[in-house]
């Protein structure tokens, strides 16, 4: 008798979840505030059961294109401008106006309203405390390219990440020629270890002591420093590094889209921006927060790299091949036949 109530409760509570207005996230920004805001917000609709889906940047936008008859995803939150400008190009992103849209800078947001940037996100080099001694700490890009790093760099596969589609974009336009930013990027697969699947990888090898140093960004690398505790700390590149715009869209045509708006204005309020950047040091893009509101640590200034965010757009996608049909993995090779 008691099995059977049990059953009979399981049951009830499995319809009542279904009952609920689903919503599905692509992003990036990691277990950590994903799943803080997925309870806050169903705190405060339990009508509502969020679904996020913890991907990179470039494979939400893949995902998205590829279901573009048939969408599932609502909201698309996180990833670089330039990689929502080639969606919204596609007519893959619905238009929403938010309710502080008014606060932004120019050129942090699509001229239709397809997507806006919530926050400016620099890129670092990341190393392990324990293992990278003090004065060996890389500082600028150039020095991963010294032969103390063979064989002790570990990179996210860059494909099907935005982060690392950013940084490869800018590592190739610093140099004077598209094939000079080619052999710059061989060199550094020449001392690179392997490549991982996913950021929980990458992680997870730097910590092991699997390898000691990679390209990452910073947000990402102080939150799995001081929220889980794991040896990383970092350097912003002396000569300059990349900010982009990191963005929040909805998806055209994507499922329960007044709760998506909702969800947007959640995530992206003045009092959300603050906690996010206190406990995920997220950079808010809004102009209008004081800054005695944010972390002092903001204030700190960071050199941003000249980009051309334009020019990134349209060549991107090819150096990115090219890169990953020519140089990934044969690095040396590559050097060798460049240089005949």
């Amino acid at each position: 008798m008691r099995t059977s109530v049990t059953l009979l409760v399981l049951l009830l509570a499995g319809c009542a979840s279904d009952s609920r207005e689903r919503l599905v996230i692509y992003s990036p920004h990691g277990k950590e505030m994903l799943g803080e805001y997925e309870l806050a917000f169903e705190a405060a609709r339990p009508d509502v059961d969020i679904r996020w889906i913890d991907m990179g940047g470039q494979d939400a936008y893949d995902r998205i294109r590829t279901e573009s008859a048939n969408p599932q995803a609502s909201l698309w939150w996180g990833g670089d401008g330039p990689t929502f400008s080639k969606a919204a190009a596609e007519g893959l992103l619905e238009p929403y106006r938010p309710s502080w849209a008014a606060a932004m800078p120019p050129g942090s947001y699509d001229a239709n309203d397809a997507w806006y940037a919530t926050y400016l996100t620099p890129e670092v080099i990341l190393f392990n405390t324990r293992t990278v001694a003090e004065a060996e700490r890389p500082a600028d890009w150039d020095d991963l390219l010294e032969p103390v790093w063979h064989d002790r760099i570990i990179i996210r596969y860059p494909l099907a990440s935005s982060t690392m589609r950013t940084i490869w974009g800018a590592l190739i336009m610093r140099q004077p020629t598209v094939e000079e930013g080619y052999e710059w990027l061989a060199r550094l697969d020449a001392n690179t270890k392997t490549y991982t699947a996913d950021p929980t990888q990458l992680y997870l090898k730097i910590a092991r002591e699997e390898g000691d140093v990679s390209l990452w960004n910073l947000p990402d690398t102080e939150i799995q420093s001081e929220l889980n505790g794991y040896p990383f700390g970092f350097a912003v590149p002396a000569s300059g590094t990349p900010i982009l715009n990191d963005a929040i869209a909805l998806v055209k045509g994507g499922p329960n889209q007044a709760a998506a708006r909702e969800f947007y204005e959640f995530v992206t309020s003045d009092s959300a921006l603050v906690r996010q950047a206190e406990r995920y040091f997220r950079i808010p893009v809004r102009q209008d927060i004081p800054a005695d509101r944010l972390p002092s640590w903001m204030a700190s200034p960071i050199v941003p790299m000249d980009v051309d965010w334009d020019r990134l757009e349209k060549e991107g996608a090819g150096w990115m091949q090219h890169w990953d049909e020519n140089i990934k993995g044969r690095g040396d090779e590559y050097l060798m036949e460049a240089r005949r």
